[in-house]
């Protein structure tokens, strides 16, 4: 992100804009919707700029501005539509410390004005870095169509209620509140604009809000899915947006935990395989605290809530503690994987079951069914196996396992640093050596497009 998106209070606010013709006038009709003293600088305006700073009551100086002229400037426009000149304008500006815009240059510019969409006091701007005006363009259209006119007096009446709100304890119990006047009550009264409505309507709210803020609060157990938010569900991110606290895995990617509120508190219960980790029954007494005190907890587990990730016990705990909680699933590492590889879990003629396995369980390495897993044909995605290489590897060829079955492994999957190195049952241990992110192995698979070549790939690992 090179430019910040930032609001900027111009109460009382002096701006100047310097250049005549339709560049400048542009300029002007979005700065006169702003509370600025603005001052524009033009030798030989035309009659409509004119007429347009006289109408708006600003002032009009015609000259060229000289370096005292823009002392106290927050910001300086220069739409000259003159290379020298705007640079000499920009030059001037810089010199007094206001910032500088360029129209239609942005490497001359301190900062760029954003595509906007305008229901004061609610305001959406929209910016791609200057690299995109006509896509900006077109959001804004799509913008304005979505966002009622009235949006704004409805927002206007907010902004008034806010000190009777106060009352409202701070989060939650106020968020709710809110989201309730601006989703729902107060929509439904927008249909037939009344101010004095929209008050009794905001007092009567309140009041019911007030009564019920001190019920318990809920846990949402949230599967993430495999690390790229695309692949979130909606009502995944919708609960992490509203979510108060998130109590995150370390396979949760930073990614993801953006799209939580900026104010939610983050607690990290990372748990490694044979590492250190957040004992269950802490992460347990966490949910039960923070829920008790009304707050609305997401507890978020990388791929799905169900699989690997002791959901059992968590809403068990939840249960004994008296809590509310809800499951939402997520896409799991193993079908991320299987995609990435453009690979079937499951094929007619090869295998009618598949194995989801953890390499390791509380007691150490798990004790599967290395028999089933080593008859030909079976495909298994096996999670958590880095550190138990090379005794999956043993066990399987103990048992008559092919020394060529192949085992695709997906490193990282789903995400911009994913990696796919295939290889053979006999070369696991050795070739999960390199890899550092988490892994899912897919016993039985190769990749699609790598299949024809697996031979070749395999001989120049040898």
């Amino acid at each position: 992100m090179q430019h910040f998106p930032i609001f900027l209070d111009t109460a009382q606010a002096n701006i100047a804009v310097i250049g005549n013709g339709e560049a400048a006038l542009a300029k002007l009709r979005l700065l006169f919707k702003t509370q600025a003293r603005i001052t524009v600088f033009a030798p030989a305006p035309e009659p409509e700029l004119a007429q347009a700073v006289h109408a708006h009551g600003h002032s009009l100086i015609r000259r060229a501005p000289q370096a005292q002229d823009l002392a106290g400037m927050r910001l300086v426009y220069s739409a000259t539509e003159d290379d020298t000149l705007d640079t000499a304008n920009a030059a001037l500006g810089r010199s007094v410390g206001a910032l500088v815009n360029i129209v239609d240059n942005l490497e001359g510019s301190d900062f760029i004005t954003p595509a906007m969409v305008d229901r004061d006091p609610v305001v959406v701007a929209i910016g791609t870095e200057g690299a995109a005006p006509v896509l900006a363009r077109a959001i804004k259209k799509d913008m304005e169509d979505r966002l009622p006119a009235a949006l704004g007096q409805l927002a206007q009446a907010g902004k008034a209620f806010r000190p009777h709100a106060d009352v409202l304890p701070r989060g939650r119990a106020r968020r709710d509140f809110w989201a309730e006047y601006y989703l729902q009550a107060g929509p439904d009264l927008m249909a037939h604009p009344d101010d004095q409505r929209l008050q009794d309507a905001l007092f009567a709210l309140r009041d019911r809000h007030l009564a019920h803020h001190d019920r318990m609060g809920r846990v949402d157990l949230v599967g993430a899915g495999p690390g790229d938010p695309e692949l979130m569900t909606l009502r995944a991110r919708r609960l992490l947006d509203r979510a108060d606290v998130v109590i995150h895995d370390r396979l949760v990617t930073p990614a993801i935990l953006e799209l939580a509120r900026r104010e939610a508190v983050f607690i990290a219960v990372g748990k490694e395989g044979f590492g250190p980790s957040t004992p269950q029954d802490q992460i347990n007494a966490l949910m039960v605290e923070h829920a008790r005190e009304g707050a609305h907890v997401v507890r978020l587990k990388g791929g799905d809530a169900a699989i690997f990730a002791r959901l059992d016990e968590e809403t068990e705990a939840l249960d004994a503690a008296g809590i509310d909680w809800g499951v939402t699933p997520g896409i799991t590492a193993a079908s991320a994987a299987a995609a990435t590889i453009g690979r079937s879990l499951t094929r007619r003629g090869r295998n009618t079951d598949l194995h989801i396995l953890t390499a390791h369980d509380k007691d150490g390495i798990a004790d599967l069914d290395w028999a089933a897993l080593a008859r030909p044909g079976s495909v298994a995605a096996i999670y958590m196996g880095k550190r138990a290489a090379r005794v999956i590897q043993g066990r399987l060829l103990m048992q008559g396992a092919d020394a060529a079955t192949p085992v695709t492994l997906v490193e990282n999957a789903s995400q911009p640093i994913q990696s796919v190195t295939p290889c053979r049952l006999d070369r696991l241990a050795q070739t999960v050596q390199a890899l550092r992110g988490p892994v899912v192995m897919l016993l039985g698979l190769t990749p699609a497009r790598a299949a024809n070549m697996l031979p070749d790939l395999l001989e120049a690992r040898a």
